[in-house]
């Protein structure tokens, strides 16, 4: 089954997930283990992606995630995937995490990624998905910066071999 060329806002697969850190979400310093946010940023990209596609999606790539500012135990932390550059079959998604002190109602933002997702078929190969709609000035600078990393990370990928 192919997707038809209907092209897709962004709003239209955002995701928007809080969660409030636990003891057990701690590492050995008693704050939040990295490996954490990398798996809640990767779950709330693939949501995004999924909902763009309207089909199953892999992870591909995670370009790096720099940790600003520490997450606390207590804090609850909110990460926003929103769908910002397409191609045939692979999206990259951008995930803006924030931590927030419920008590204080204090926001920092922690941390930033970009990650791509391949969609899949029935057969669990790639498959074409919707072009993404580009509705304002920040779509469209968001979108020519995923094609710049996504030119980059193809290039490195020639390089590697």
């Amino acid at each position: 089954m192919t997707i038809a060329a209907v092209e897709k806002k962004a709003k239209e697969s955002e995701v928007v997930i809080s969660v409030l850190m636990m003891p057990e979400h701690a590492n050995h310093f008693g704050n939040v283990h990295g490996g954490i946010l990398m798996k809640l940023s990767d779950e709330a990209a693939a949501i995004a992606a999924m909902r763009h596609a309207a089909r199953p999606a892999v992870t591909v790539a995670m370009d790096s995630m720099t940790f600003r500012q520490p997450v606390h135990i207590g804090h609850l932390v909110t990460f926003r995937a929103r769908v910002t550059y397409v191609s045939r079959s692979s999206m990259e998604v951008r995930v803006l995490v924030t931590a927030e002190d419920p008590i204080t109602g204090a926001k920092t933002h922690t941390n930033r990624a970009h990650l791509v997702f391949v969609a899949l078929d029935d057969q669990g190969r790639p498959t074409p998905v919707s072009p993404l709609l580009l509705e304002d000035d920040e779509s469209k600078k968001l979108f020519e910066a995923g094609k710049r990393r996504q030119a980059h990370r193809l290039k490195e990928q020639k390089s590697a071999i």
